[in-house]
């Protein structure tokens, strides 16, 4: 439905194809094109439909990290990759511990404190999991969440489970403290959060 006259050459800049479409390019012997306001909006239409189709294809397709540019880039890239499985694998058994403290615990636990201890220690485990999943970027708040989790529910859990282990009292207030530093880290230090 375009005529020859209507033709736009689409290897010319913008501003080319701009004074184009307007007439200001034609020669003095060509009519003066006549502004359309349908063909305008089915144009402006097709375009816009082609752009959307290409953007909901191109977010289809699975993103990938951009590759590092520097050696420290590509260790923090390690690590970032590290952190997240800490995270996860901690996440997953934190749910495992508290599950077996609402069921399995009761039967061999009679201490109603002892087992409020156990869910506590398994609810910090599993914040602090996915504070460590959000964190994962920011190395020193990541080490200090993943050592906090390890000292204090680690601590609580061996305590309840065998009460001969004495000398882990004092890990369990060095984790909480370990658990602290990580959130103040992360208020700190300068560190990237991606999703």
């Amino acid at each position: 439905w375009l005529s020859r006259q209507d033709h736009v050459d689409y290897s010319a800049g913008p501003v080319q194809r701009a004074l184009s479409a307007f007439g200001a390019s034609r020669s003095a012997s060509e009519p003066p094109r006549v502004f359309s306001p349908s063909r305008t909006i089915r144009s402006s239409h097709q375009s816009l439909m082609s752009n959307t189709q290409a953007d909901e294809t191109t977010s289809l397709l699975p993103t990938q990290s951009p590759k590092p540019d520097t050696v420290e880039d590509e260790e923090k890239t390690m690590s970032s990759q590290l952190y997240w499985k800490v995270g996860a694998v901690f996440g997953a058994t934190a749910v495992g511990f508290g599950a077996f403290g609402a069921h399995g615990l009761k039967n061999r636990i009679s201490d109603p404190a002892k087992i409020a201890s156990w869910t506590t220690a398994a609810h910090y485990q599993l914040a602090h999991s996915i504070a460590l999943l959000i964190a994962r970027q920011n190395p020193v708040a990541a080490g200090f969440f993943t050592a906090g989790m390890t000292m204090f529910s680690g601590s609580i859990y061996a305590l309840i489970l065998n009460p001969d282990l004495k000398f882990l009292g004092p890990v369990t207030p060095i984790g909480g403290l370990a658990l602290i530093a990580g959130w103040l880290a992360l208020a700190f230090t300068k560190g990237r959060v991606r999703f």
